[in-house]
């Protein structure tokens, strides 16, 4: 019995350290091609044409920050703790924008705000001008803002729900005022939440690229996109800052954490409800203006470009390049792609999640940092590194243009999503249920089959959800590396957004955005409203 445990303790290790290997490898790569490319790698990576770039990304996340920080924040608290109508629905519908990829968030903020889009027209009908072009700092941050506040929504909502209201009743029997309790008892109980919500945001907006592009604004990202092919060098030494950044936020995060780290309060049975007396009219104004303009509007966009092309066809005008005999491909590709992604994350983080729970292993340990931390990669970086790996060597050229190359970025990209749940749902597995199930002499693939994988399923299942919902979302892994004959919803949206097909790229995009929406609502709404 020792010798199988033994055994099965190896196996996982070795399975671990490939998989950590698997994981590092695209930064790695970038990293030695970045010294080994050209004879002065430092030169370019602090030379002029890097400085401007860095400078643009760094004030959009700033201001992205701040600004979800402050939404995020005061949404929170008014549809968590204070007499806001039809609290239920605003619960419900303000985490909904993370179903809109932020190309189409922008592609739709353009296509409403622009002068000549749908506001300025509504508006010209009522004798009243709008002229607010969306382009380039201005409307790359709307367009973050938007569409990434509930990064920071969803964890305060969560601690605002389970703060103990002893502390706030005591305070406010001590003769504070409800500002003064706020100030003072409720916002250092949420600022970890708030902190880790707007790092997260900070990251997301280093990364993106959909919005910048489209917005025509010049970040990190989207200048490794246009230099990749014609500026090599450039491209490389702006990945290592990108990468660099990616890093001191991950550490950020990481030492934020560990500051801030406290118990987590039982929830209370009866939470201090605020009253907002003459100021409700302008709470639910706010409340109802969030969601109009981050989800009511863009999907009314989708549907405007739609049904302009339908319309304009059925009229006998411009044919659509969209029907029914081609847009199963794209919809079964990227079911594909996410299922598989999915699949191949939980399969090659359960290892190292063993390895952290049971055997309280040092690789499990270094395997887990590295998995989690791959999370922080952005995408741009894992397809340009997977890229140039295919383009110069001899060792990647069979892998390019694959499905499997395409899954491998997906999984390198978004596995730290299931290191979590894998590790819960080891540990609800009973190591003496196991014992016994060894000591009758059921091997450890049939023990995995008929004990462990029937307890694990839900988490595991839970885990491959997040999985699924960012892949199908993803964009520059997708431009990068994905096979010219498996074109994606993600793809065919971008490229017909990009080319002005206008009705074309709404239908896309309300696939897209359909499908995003329904694994949102399993998997981030459903089961945030299971925990409360």
């Amino acid at each position: 019995m020792q010798l199988s445990v033994t055994r099965s303790g190896v196996i996982l290790k070795a399975a671990a350290l490939v998989v950590t290997v698997g994981f590092a490898f695209p930064a790695a790569y970038l990293v030695w091609r970045n010294f080994t490319f050209h004879s002065d790698p430092l030169g370019v990576l602090f030379s002029n044409r890097t400085a401007g770039p860095l400078l643009r990304t760094l004030h959009l996340a700033v201001l992205v920050s701040i600004s979800t920080a402050l939404l995020g924040t005061t949404l929170a608290w008014f549809t968590i703790r204070c007499n806001l109508p039809w609290k239920r629905l605003w619960q419900t519908l303000l985490p909904l924008p993370l179903v809109f990829p932020t190309f189409i968030g922008a592609a739709a903020l353009i296509r409403t705000l622009n002068p000549g889009g749908l506001l300025s027209n509504w508006l010209a009908n009522i004798g009243l001008a709008w002229n607010v072009e969306m382009r380039g700092l201005f409307g790359a941050w709307l367009a973050l803002t938007l569409f990434t506040y509930p990064y920071v929504y969803l964890p305060v909502a969560a601690r605002l729900r389970r703060l103990p209201g002893s502390i706030e009743e005591t305070a406010r029997l001590l003769g504070d005022p409800p500002l003064a309790v706020i100030r003072r008892v409720v916002l250092p109980q949420i600022a970890t939440a708030t902190s880790a919500g707007t790092l997260l945001v900070f990251l997301y907006a280093i990364s993106d690229f959909g919005a910048v592009q489209l917005m025509r604004y010049d970040t990190l990202s989207r200048a490794i996109y246009t230099t990749r092919l014609n500026n090599q060098p450039a491209s490389l030494a702006l990945s290592m800052i990108l990468l660099g950044l990616a890093a001191v936020v991950v550490l950020t995060e990481r030492a934020a954490t560990h500051r801030f780290e406290t118990s987590t309060p039982a929830r209370t049975r009866r939470p201090v409800i605020y009253n907002l007396g003459k100021a409700k009219p302008l709470a639910v104004t706010f409340v109802a203006g969030s969601v109009a303009i981050s989800l009511l509007g863009p999907v009314a966009s989708l549907a405007d470009w739609s049904i302009d092309g339908i319309r304009i066809e059925a009229a006998g005008g411009r044919e659509l390049l969209v029907s029914w005999t081609n847009i199963w491909s794209p919809i079964w590709n990227t079911t594909l792609g996410s299922v598989l992604a999915a699949v191949a994350a939980v399969a090659v983080v359960l290892p190292a999640a063993y390895l952290a729970v049971w055997y309280r292993s040092r690789i499990g340990t270094v395997a887990n940092a590295v998995i989690v931390s791959s999370f922080a990669l952005p995408g741009i970086l894992v397809g340009l590194g997977l890229l140039f790996w295919t383009l110069k060597t001899d060792l990647g050229n069979p892998l390019r243009n694959t499905v499997a190359l395409l899954v491998f970025g997906y999984v390198v990209r978004f596995g730290g999503q299931t290191m979590r749940t894998s590790q819960v749902a080891v540990a609800t597995v009973s190591k003496q249920l196991t014992d016994a199930a060894r000591t009758l002499g059921a091997n450890w693939l049939k023990r995995f089959r008929t004990l462990d994988l029937p307890l694990m399923a839900s988490g595991l299942l839970a885990g491959g959800g997040l999985v699924m919902l960012s892949v199908m979302k993803e964009l520059p892994i997708t431009l990068l590396i994905a096979p010219f004959d498996f074109p994606t919803l993600t793809f065919k949206a971008f490229n017909s957004i990009e080319e002005a097909f206008v009705a074309e790229a709404g239908i896309w995009s309300g696939l897209l955005v359909l499908l995003s929406g329904i694994l949102t609502w399993l998997f981030i709404i459903r089961r945030a409203e299971h925990f409360d």
